[in-house]
């Protein structure tokens, strides 16, 4: 089956990942993490997208942003693969690609998945084995919205703001949401979704988006099409 081509919707948030070619290691140190963040700012910056949570893994980045237009994602996302490759290569003295095939994407309902999202990704360095707390890896964005440290790369997203009437408020409220945690099958979701195109989102989100994309953004149900009936 022919791959969909990605859905990319200006003002909406977006969960994005780029793994390394068959697994390999895409950051060895922290100079590597460093470059990567200040590619990121400077490219969303650059092609107008608000970057909303992060995580680095050795073998993987993932981002939820949004981007100000549509060709915005897109161009963010090449450029910094561009240029992250360029820099990798040249400071390891290897060649060739680095990353597993193009970038995933997916389209996240603000209002009811984005914090789901973000706390997903803040979850991602415990559940690979790198942190025994999400306060406790250094390349996420969990320290910036738990307000343990302040980064000009994350934007609060307006689902964000909605925690709270004040900074304190905001960064307790995301901090319990994180305390909490998602279920196995609620973070399975969260990462398919975003691997496979697919749109996460209530149905009625789902349903508006539909109606402004050719494009399916959601998996069609399993089975042949119903009958029509032919009866006059």
């Amino acid at each position: 089956m022919a791959r969909l081509p990605r859905l990319t919707l200006a003002s909406l948030p977006h969960h994005l990942i780029q793994r390394g070619n068959n697994g390999a290691q895409i950051f060895v140190d922290a100079a590597d993490y460093t470059q990567m963040l200040d590619l990121l700012r400077e490219m969303a910056r650059r092609f107008g997208v608000d970057i909303h949570a992060y995580a680095l893994l050795p073998s993987e980045f993932q981002l939820l942003a949004t981007p100000e237009t549509a060709e915005g994602l897109p161009q963010f996302m090449q450029s910094v693969g561009r240029s992250y490759v360029r820099y990798f290569n040249n400071r390891h003295g290897r060649s060739g690609t680095l990353w597993n095939g193009r970038y995933r994407a997916n389209v996240v309902d603000p209002k009811q998945f984005l914090l789901d999202s973000m706390v997903a990704l803040d979850w991602l360095p415990v559940r690979a084995g790198l942190a025994r707390e999400p306060a406790d890896y250094a390349w996420s964005s969990y320290g910036h919205n738990a307000g343990l440290r302040y980064t000009t790369l994350v934007h609060a997203h307006p689902s964000f703001w909605a925690l709270g009437n004040t900074p304190f408020a905001r960064e307790a409220g995301y901090k319990a949401a994180v305390e909490q945690g998602l279920s196995a099958e609620q973070v399975e979701t969260i990462e398919q979704s975003a691997l496979r195109g697919w749109a996460l989102g209530s149905p009625q989100f789902v349903a508006e988006l539909q109606n402004r994309t050719q494009r399916r953004v959601v998996r069609q149900r399993a089975g042949r099409p119903p009958k029509l009936d032919s009866t006059p």
